[in-house]
């Protein structure tokens, strides 16, 4: 061994010229660090074809152009008949223009009367305009064919002698709709992006489109954690609560435009969560659960995701919501999840900075992020060194001010549903006096 280049293992070399050190403090991520990291890992889903039922609430995948004219012929817009112009010049109550009517058109009709010189032809809202006809009179301006007077807002059931009297003039194009003046052939009438609503979803009936290419809405499972949990509508124990954090995190959920499942409470049982995660993950393009991922003894969260691997968690430079889960769980079809707390206003206000931006993401919406104003607070603000607290607030959007609505308290759920906003106060304030600027993210926007 003379000569050797080895280095000495022993435990005197190894510590020779050593110093003892306690262990590194866990990082804290920035809240802008954290988002980053969990916008990075997500994109728009798939585009795919739906029918237009199916694809409310999704965006376009593609420009919407028209195939043809809509309307795709001339018709009336007004019950009453149609007519030549000049058989009703200077045609008053008291010397009405006397026409034959040449017969009835309703609305899908095929074979069409012509209309000659005094003739006229009952026609019916939304039937296609006969030839030579110029335009419509409506059935108020004429006596119905009832030879009486002015008729009723109605057509009647027969025409009396075959004849109208028409009781004043007609301009030319009066009450008709034209071929092609709501939408011409070759018009994009949608563009990629644009949100589906029932407007939109009734343009591309009308124009014959039965199916589109979107990107779907995500399907959002939402499940709470804890033995402690019952059902609201059961009664609650020494030592239980309601399960009020599945229901707002659903709702918020659909209310970001998800397609979201409510899964509702699981018990402190590391085989109960790994089952339900495992039946749930063929249904969902991103799982959200809250509890469990702070330091408690009881916690198993952890321990099950941990043991899907890529979960990671962490501990934030904000409050509330300090503690927070993010990775991917499901072997290949590896499905995003997010950890996080338990008090409900802690993970409803997580479910604000870091889920909704990621639905919106899978949605390919271009608005990722709520609006954020300035606003005036009134009332003079605390908030902890190193972090971004996040209050509760009303926002008037009058006089551009903002009031804090109840405490820090991470449990105080009755201040929450009073609130419109939230109320950002850096990481470096630790007080703000009353009357100062503070950035304020709306929540009703």
């Amino acid at each position: 061994m003379t000569g050797s280049t080895e280095h000495s293992t022993t435990p005197a070399a190894r510590c020779e010229g050593s110093v003892d050190r306690a262990p590194a403090a866990p990082r804290l991520w920035t809240v802008d660090e954290h988002l980053a990291d969990v916008l990075a890992a997500v994109a728009p889903l798939p585009a795919i074809e739906l029918g237009l039922l199916d694809a409310q609430g999704c965006r376009l995948d593609e420009d919407v152009v028209a195939d043809g004219d809509l309307p795709a012929f001339d018709n009336s817009s007004m019950d009453g008949y149609a007519l030549r112009t000049a058989d009703t010049d200077g045609a008053t109550e008291a010397y009405p223009s006397v026409l034959s009517v040449v017969g009835d058109i309703a609305a899908g009709a095929g074979e069409l009367p012509k209309v000659g010189p005094g003739q006229a032809a009952r026609i019916m809202t939304g039937a296609p305009l006969p030839p030579g006809a110029q335009a419509v009179a409506p059935v108020e301006w004429t006596d119905g064919g009832t030879g009486t007077g002015a008729a009723a807002d109605a057509m009647t059931a027969a025409v009396a002698d075959e004849e109208v009297r028409v009781l004043r003039p007609v301009a030319e194009g009066a009450h008709i709709r034209r071929r092609g003046s709501d939408v011409a052939a070759g018009t994009t009438v949608l563009e990629a992006g644009t949100r589906l609503g029932p407007t939109q979803l009734g343009l591309l009936a009308a124009i014959g489109r039965a199916t589109v290419k979107v990107r779907p809405r995500p399907r959002v499972v939402v499940l709470s954690t804890g033995s402690e949990l019952v059902q609201p509508g059961e009664p609650v124990e020494p030592g239980q609560i309601a399960d009020s954090n599945s229901f707002t995190l659903t709702a918020a959920a659909q209310e970001a435009g998800a397609i979201a499942y409510r899964v509702g409470a699981v018990p402190d049982d590391a085989d109960r969560l790994r089952a339900v995660l495992e039946d749930q993950l063929g249904r969902a393009d991103l799982i959200v659960t809250s509890g469990g991922v702070s330091v408690g003894a009881y916690d198993v969260v952890k321990e099950v995701f941990e043991s899907y691997g890529g979960v990671d968690f962490r501990r934030l430079r904000m409050q509330p919501g300090k503690p927070q889960g993010f990775g991917r769980i499901g072997g290949e079809a590896a499905v995003p999840l997010l950890a996080l707390p338990g008090n409900p206003v802690s993970a409803y206000i997580s479910f604000e900075l870091f889920v909704r931006p990621v639905i919106r993401t899978m949605l390919g919406a271009p608005d990722v992020h709520r609006p954020v104003v300035r606003a005036l607070c009134p009332s003079a603000l605390r908030s902890p060194a190193g972090r971004r607290q996040f209050l509760r607030g009303r926002y008037s959007a009058a006089d551009g001010t903002v009031e804090p609505v109840g405490g820090v308290d991470s449990h105080l759920v009755g201040a929450l549903a009073r609130s419109n906003c939230l109320i950002t106060v850096p990481e470096d304030v630790t007080e703000l006096p009353a009357g100062g600027e503070v950035d304020v993210v709306l929540l009703d926007s």
